[in-house]
């Protein structure tokens, strides 16, 4: 039980015995006390006034004096400010706590349940590699699922990759134009990349084509129309579709490329799932669907046999969930997918980790999904994302702009290498060791910068920011943890039984690490309940600086007395862990020594 719902429960039960109310705990809201005041936490008093009918000041005094009678064990005292109670919280709660958690390795995690959460993320084509904007998506993703996990659900990682389409056959086109039988093996190229090259040369030799067709006196939509190289990517498609030898043979020769290149980039970063869908296999699921939604009248059929549902009463529009031809749209694949899933695992949420420019795909989905009664659809929750763009700006990936995945995280490393190598202190490590450090920093920073922003929000990634040692970094944060090992290995043999006595006192950043340590579980409740990794993010570099600034000022193993060399081994070992925990929920590893 947190100290925060401790005051809210005492307090809602004192205010019901003294005035003979029946306040719930809920309602009771508990600030940090500003540190301008003297207390640890504040009750805000404005909320139960007018139902008591007692001024501000007068409740503060007669709760305060009750709080301190009847629960001095986690209270020492009080002072009222207008209609704030400020609180101060007893020593020995501090140091039970500390007690209770320094050598708990599972501190802040929640028992777990039966309850099955769903998370899907990464995606990736099968016609280029995976760039920046994919990195933000699988640490996103994979943040998520362990912080979810963490929290007591049992969760599902998928991943639905799109192998079919026009896109797909612009490369099969390119490579079958340009390739001359050449190979990922034949040229020493990593399979994704390898395909990824042709969908850029598809786009440079279309382009050529435009051109030349416009210079013919052909207006620019119609040669987008007629460009041969198009028109023969149109047709590879209906083939595929046809299910034409060679062309699946093909296609799925390219694909086996693109996914050993994918198995690659994965393993380095990080990256898992316990499920995968193909939309090969997904791109006719939901057709069932559609027409028990026109039984239902949830759709409707134009003239032209197109099928449709009107959202338009619901802020929307129209929406087509089937060509008058009798194919389907992707809405209606996702339709079938969702209910597919909801079958196979029985989640009571889905996650669908993708970018922001798709919100309005997912309102539409959520809301077909409710109105043809799903089981899955009240659950399907989007976690949308901001892209991420360099310095230099947007990417773009036909123009083979973007940047690729494995590139960076290479570049990552280099740069991890060359300040870890500046700074001088890896003198005494085998080779080995050297180089899992500079991967440990490279990814580490890396995964931080892209996690510690709000979802929601748009950024900028710059790698040498990234990896300052100094800032707001991923590295700060793992160079801190190895400090902290480091002081305890020296410490080792020093022995942490029993709690120091309650008059022992408590310096101002004693308390104010162990106060942040207390509020990790609340943490990872929130990032849990709002899908948000930034929230451990922020909340693990705080950690880490506060931990700075407290061994600054005071020594573990030359402290004060034998009771202050045991509280700061205490607050040592938590700190380590929780920092080791909160990283780990971010897919970040944390040296034992830098």
């Amino acid at each position: 039980m947190s100290v925060v719902f401790s005051i809210k429960s005492v307090t809602a039960e004192s205010m019901n015995t003294l005035y003979g109310t029946h306040i719930l705990p809920a309602t009771v809201l508990v600030n940090l006390t500003k540190p301008e005041f003297e207390g640890d936490y504040t009750v805000v008093l404005f909320a139960f006034t007018k139902e008591l009918k007692i001024q501000p000041e007068v409740l503060g005094q007669e709760l305060g004096t009750y709080l301190t009678t009847h629960y001095s064990s986690l209270f020492t005292g009080f002072t009222v400010v207008k209609g704030f109670l400020n609180l101060s919280i007893s020593h020995q709660y501090w140091f039970t706590f500390l007690a209770q958690n320094f050598q708990n390795p599972n501190f802040g995690k929640s028992p777990h349940t039966s309850n099955c959460v769903m998370v899907e993320y990464s995606s990736p084509n099968t016609n280029k590699p995976l760039h920046l904007g994919h990195l933000r998506n699988n640490f996103l993703g994979r943040s998520i699922a362990e912080i979810l996990k963490a929290t007591g659900n049992k969760v599902v990682k998928t991943c639905i990759v799109n192998d079919r389409g026009i896109h797909i056959c612009k490369s099969m086109i390119a490579w079958q134009r340009y390739a001359n039988g050449e190979t990922p093996n034949s040229t020493h190229t990593k399979g994704d990349h390898f395909v990824g090259d042709y969908y850029v040369k598809f786009n440079e030799a279309y382009k050529v084509e435009i051109e030349l067709l416009k210079a013919g006196g052909m207006l620019e939509e119609a040669a987008e129309k007629q460009a041969p190289i198009m028109q023969e990517a149109q047709q590879m498609l209906l083939e595929w579709e046809a299910g034409k030898p060679d062309v699946i043979d093909l296609w799925k020769i390219m694909n086996e490329w693109v996914y050993e290149g994918f198995k690659t980039t994965y393993k380095t970063i990080g990256t898992d799932f316990d499920k995968i869908y193909y939309e090969s296999n997904t791109y006719l699921l939901g057709k069932d669907l559609v027409e028990k939604g026109l039984e239902a009248e949830v759709f409707y059929q134009k003239e032209d046999s197109s099928v449709w549902i009107d959202l338009t009463p619901d802020g929307l529009d129209e929406k087509l969930v089937r060509r008058k031809d009798g194919t389907s749209v992707y809405m209606t694949q996702d339709i079938g997918l969702a209910e597919q899933k909801q079958k196979e695992f029985n989640a009571s949420k889905s996650i669908y980790v993708v970018g922001d420019e798709q919100n309005y795909h997912f309102k539409v989905l959520k809301l077909i999904c409710q109105k043809l009664k799903l089981p899955s659809a009240d659950g399907i929750y989007h976690l949308s994302y901001g892209m991420v763009e360099l310095p230099s700006g947007k990417m773009k990936s036909r123009e083979g702009t973007v940047v690729d995945a494995d590139d960076l995280v290479a570049e990552m490393i280099n740069i991890a290498r060359k300040k870890t190598e500046e700074l001088g202190k890896v003198n005494d490590f085998t080779k080995i060791e050297r180089e899992e450090l500079y991967e440990t920093i490279g990814l580490g920073a890396l995964k931080f910068f892209l996690l510690r922003v709000d979802p929601k929000k748009k950024m900028v990634f710059n790698p040498e920011e990234s990896i300052d040692f100094h800032g707001f970094t991923g590295p700060f944060i793992q160079y801190t943890h190895a400090r902290i090992k480091s002081i305890l290995r020296k410490i080792a043999q020093e022995s942490t039984n029993g709690v120091p006595n309650s008059d022992c006192p408590l310096f101002p950043l004693e308390k104010q690490l162990i106060i942040e340590l207390e509020q990790f579980p609340a943490v990872m409740e929130e990032a849990a309940t709002e899908n948000d990794p930034s929230k451990i993010a922020i909340y693990t570099f705080n950690l880490a600086k506060t931990f700075s600034s407290f061994y600054s000022e005071h020594s573990i193993a030359n402290a004060e007395s034998e009771e202050k060399k045991t509280l700061r081994i205490m607050l040592a070992k938590l700190t380590a862990g929780v920092i080791k925990t909160g990283m780990e929920l971010l897919g970040i590893k944390v040296p034992e020594r830098m």
